[in-house]
């Protein structure tokens, strides 16, 4: 590991671009402590991290920059939205799935339209997270209301709103750099950095909380826990396909075989986002609908992660999410018309419909443990707040699903770009 470390700095190319990472990293981590005009700083630094499932989910995206509503609180999370929703509206509008077919220019069209939808969502979301300050949504260890914006004015929210927006494009302009210009994907690095920066803190809040020997177990706990996702991440099935020879002039081609690798957990983390914002949907009826009954229910049974209704409609939203996406994000059909086009056939299957029915059924099997797993995995933090009695769970959960599935994906960035120049990789 250490002599492949090296490996990497030795290369100029690679250097130059680990170096270049790192640097917008620390402009980002910068971005993190820099709150927005109108905001009581000393009023900022008593908030503890809220319960709220998406709010929580938020923090954890911005590093912590959303508690004290720098000017990066919103973090990368509007433009995984936009994302998502994009390559959700692919598949009902024609237009964008005959842009997504034309190649390099088409993926160029909805990437710009992608930005678009980041700076609306942006503006939604930095709106009702104002407006949520402004009512108490946010409070300190005691559990009072923190009063973050003093003179809550139309010009100051307006204010707020647009540094909060003009933070989150910054970011997708800094996250695009290191996708660019840099090693790994850039939207994952920069939440790796959020997810790691909130690890110390929250290890010696457990400590203090909880002691030495319940920190050593959560610790071990964590050890196993990335264990397992790392088998997971990197579990596959293997669907043999052979290729027909072919004979193209004087020429023959083909004749080979191959495989189609089925990963158990297709959708990565996804569909915690997915199920986290649905989550958020009563909570803003609670802000909107002042009726009493309706108000305690969803605030002791929905919102409240502790909750027992709550941890059981998380993990079905996530199991449901994690099926949903798996059929958007790998389509039978599409495989099994591309590998009767060139030729290609699974031994024992007959190509086309049969193809991409025996497809869908070995989908179906393989995802339903990755669905699970995920599920375990989000509602581990809900599990612990209701258990152990803390205020957060780290080396648990998203957290580190996040962050082992993007240094696995950097990982092999970086070996690949080792063993092009005859180095040994991390994985070899």
């Amino acid at each position: 590991m250490l002599k492949a470390l090296l490996n990497a700095f030795k290369v100029p190319e690679l250097r130059s671009k680990i170096f270049f990472t790192l640097a917008i990293v620390a402009v980002y981590r910068v971005g993190a402590f820099i709150p927005a005009p109108g905001i009581n700083y000393s009023e900022a630094r008593r908030l503890t991290e809220s319960t709220d499932n998406l709010t929580r989910l938020l923090n954890l995206f911005s590093g912590g920059a959303l508690t004290q509503l720098a000017i990066f609180a919103l973090g990368i999370m509007p433009y995984i939205t936009a994302s998502i929703m994009m390559q959700l509206l692919t598949v009902v509008i024609p237009k964008l799935e005959e842009w997504k077919k034309e190649g390099e220019s088409g993926t160029k069209k909805i990437t710009q339209w992608t930005r678009y939808l980041t700076v609306v969502l942006a503006v939604m979301q930095s709106t009702g997270i104002v407006v949520m300050a402004d009512r108490g949504g946010f409070s300190d260890s005691a559990g009072q209301p923190v009063d973050l914006i003093p003179v809550f004015t139309p010009f100051r929210v307006m204010l707020i709103v647009m540094t909060l927006t003009a933070g989150t494009a910054l970011v997708m302009w800094l996250g695009e750099q290191i996708t660019q210009r840099g090693i790994g994907n850039g939207m994952s690095v920069l939440i790796f950095a959020s997810v790691i920066s909130s690890l110390p803190v929250q290890g010696s809040n457990i400590r203090a909380q909880l002691g030495w020997a319940w920190f050593t177990f959560i610790l071990f706990l964590a050890i196993l826990i990335i264990v397992a996702i790392v088998l997971i991440e990197q579990g596959q099935r293997r669907v043999p396909v052979q290729y027909a020879k072919r004979m193209v002039g004087r020429k023959m081609y083909g004749g080979g075989s191959t495989y189609i690798p089925l990963k158990i957990n297709q959708s990565g983390v996804i569909p915690i986002i997915f199920a986290s914002s649905v989550l958020y949907f009563p909570a803003l009826v609670v802000t909107v609908i002042q009726w009493a009954p309706l108000r305690n229910f969803i605030e002791n049974h929905v919102v409240r992660p502790t909750a027992i209704v709550h941890i059981i409609f998380y993990g079905l939203l996530v199991i449901g999410f994690a099926y949903f996406y798996t059929a958007i994000a790998f389509n039978p059909v599409d495989v099994a018309d591309n590998m009767k086009k060139y030729g290609g056939f699974i031994p024992g299957i007959r190509p086309g419909r049969a193809t991409a029915e025996h497809l869908s059924f070995i989908l179906s099997r393989i995802t339903l443990p990755g669905a699970l797993f995920i599920a375990t995995i989000a509602i581990l933090p809900s599990i612990a707040l209701a258990t152990l009695n803390v205020e957060a769970l780290p080396f648990g959960g998203t957290a580190i699903l996040i962050t082992v599935g993007v240094a696995l994906e950097t990982a092999k960035q970086v070996e690949s770009q080792l063993l092009m120049r005859h180095y040994e990789g991390f994985l070899s």
